[in-house]
């Protein structure tokens, strides 16, 4: 059972570690490497599925790297929370590889697209499994650098110049956080997350110093997860690479950073809740705001679909703020099905440039009539991300604004639904352009190399979108799973308890 416990909460980092090196030996040959990353993608999805049935039977489950016992060893740690974000992202990485087989370039690919790939989604696993503060730096560096990699492949002026302002806001950000953490050491002479969360319950003269450092974080990973007011990194970068790069950062990055602002504010950062809440809620209300807004006055797809990254980050944020049960649960079930629902629009928006070569609206058009399947995958996804009954993004919608308005916060809850309701005004607009109006006389000129349609591009979209049908129509076991998590993250002495107080004889030595 030991070595079992260490390798269900390891495999998440070593497998897709263990893919990079072998796409490495295969450096020249692409076809090898696209073996190697599409089994390494499967292999992903198994061991999170099997650490999140692990979870589910047995509880939290905890290691401690090297045998030293916390807090003096390096903790990885899994939740519902962690495994339920695991197994999310590795789905949208098995979906965005098998779409980069038809979509990518040979000389992207040589570049390193799919070590990088790996690479990044080790450090998505370590973000999500690690219990010490320094490790969470070290793992959204990776993160950062690998982000970085993969917008400047392929080496355009256009991805250089986005390149630039990611990678220099991000550095700000990464600095910002280093303090931040420095001062919680100096504060609590600890790192690991667990006893930090101790001493900030046990030291009341202390909780001015856990608030200012509380500050840090919130601008630095506030930055990172692209919310308002430091947001503007995000539009100016994600629609620069392809779309098999686009659609995997704008999946999964920002998400990421939302899951460390909940799990550090639900278990450390909650000595002055009325402050660092208020903070969240001003953040959340406008990245819902600015983001939409933004989003309803594109004319590029991939732009729209940044935009809309900036106030769906909004509503993920309001309900760590409202921070009640159902408002924590109802940001869980958002942030999982909007890194299906966001990946897979991109996925679609790249599918209709492949073909016609661009991704604006004055030049596209009709593809609903050539295309229906590909509208239709489009249409059920918009749907999910607008929030329309029975579809997925509804049930976390109407979770979050009945949280609001049960707990008096009636502004957010008001800000929520008019921003659901533009965006279903900008989605509806990218219907219209692009796959209802009729295809435009001059739709020939093309700014982007295209290629002939292939079907086959449709199968990672149909993937993901069963998994979004199935979180709308039958929600009531996501939701209750949701609700689990944020049950566990409200009452974090579960979390301690797992952390300090496991019994020497069942910690884990690798």
């Amino acid at each position: 059972m030991l070595i079992q416990d260490n390798l269900i909460l390891l495999l998440p980092m070593l497998v897709p570690l263990a893919g990079a090196i072998l796409c490495i030996f295969c450096w020249r040959a692409v076809l090898s490497q696209k073996v190697v990353a599409l089994l390494t993608q499967l292999c992903l999805l198994a061991s999170t599925a099997w650490l999140f049935q692990q979870v589910v039977e047995r509880g939290i489950l905890t290691i401690q790297i090297g045998g030293w016992p916390a807090p003096y060893g390096i903790t990885v740690i899994a939740d519902l929370f962690s495994c339920l974000m695991l197994t999310a992202s590795a789905l949208v990485g098995l979906a965005v590889v098998l779409y980069s087989f038809y979509d990518l370039d040979k000389a992207r690919i040589r570049f390193g697209y799919y070590p990088v790939v790996l690479i990044m989604q080790m450090g998505i696993g370590g973000t999500l499994l690690t219990g010490d503060l320094f490790n969470l730096y070290v793992w959204f560096e990776i993160l950062l650098i690998c982000a970085f990699v993969l917008i400047t492949i392929g080496g355009t002026k256009q991805q250089l110049e986005g390149a630039l302002k990611y990678v220099t806001i991000n550095l700000i950000a990464s600095g910002l956080l280093l303090v931040g953490i420095g001062t919680v050491y100096g504060v609590a002479g600890s790192l690991n997350m667990a006893e930090i969360a101790v001493q900030a319950r046990n030291l009341p003269h202390t909780q001015s110093l856990f608030v200012v450092a509380s500050m840090f974080f919130i601008v630095s990973v506030g930055i990172k997860a692209a919310a308002f007011p430091l947001f503007f990194w995000l539009p100016a970068s994600y629609h620069t690479p392809p779309i098999a790069i686009s659609a995997i950062i704008a999946g999964l990055l920002t998400k990421v950073g939302v899951y460390v602002l909940i799990r550090l504010f639900t278990l450390i950062f909650q000595v002055e809740p009325g402050i660092t809440n208020s903070i969240l809620l001003c953040m959340a209300g406008f990245s819902m705001v600015i983001g939409v807004l933004g989003a309803a006055i594109q004319t590029d797809y991939r732009k729209v679909l940044s935009f809309s990254i900036v106030s769906q980050i909004g509503y993920m944020l309001m309900g760590l703020a409202i921070f009640t049960p159902l408002a924590i649960a109802g940001s869980i079930f958002f942030i999982i099905q909007n890194m299906l629902v966001k990946a897979n629009l991109f996925l679609v928006g790249g599918a209709v440039a492949q073909e016609r070569g661009t991704f604006s609206f004055r030049y596209l058009g009709g593809v609903y009539k050539h295309r229906p399947l590909l509208a239709g995958i489009f249409f059920v996804s918009a749907l999910s991300l607008a929030g329309i009954p029975p579809f997925s993004g509804f049930w976390g919608k109407l979770m979050l604004a009945r949280a609001g308005f049960e707990s008096g916060f009636y502004t957010i809850a008001g800000i929520a639904v008019g921003a659901s309701i533009i965006t279903i005004i900008y989605l509806t607009r990218i219907w219209n352009q692009v796959f209802l109006k009729d295809k435009p006389a001059d739709a020939a000129i093309a700014l982007l190399p295209t290629q002939p349609f292939r079907g086959i591009l449709q199968l990672p979209m149909l993937l993901l979108l069963g998994f979004i049908l199935a979180m709308g129509v039958y929600a009531e076991p996501f939701v209750d799973f949701t609700l689990q998590a944020a049950d566990g993250l409200l009452n974090s002495e579960n979390y301690i308890n797992a952390v300090l107080h496991k019994p020497q004889a069942e910690r884990i030595t690798p």
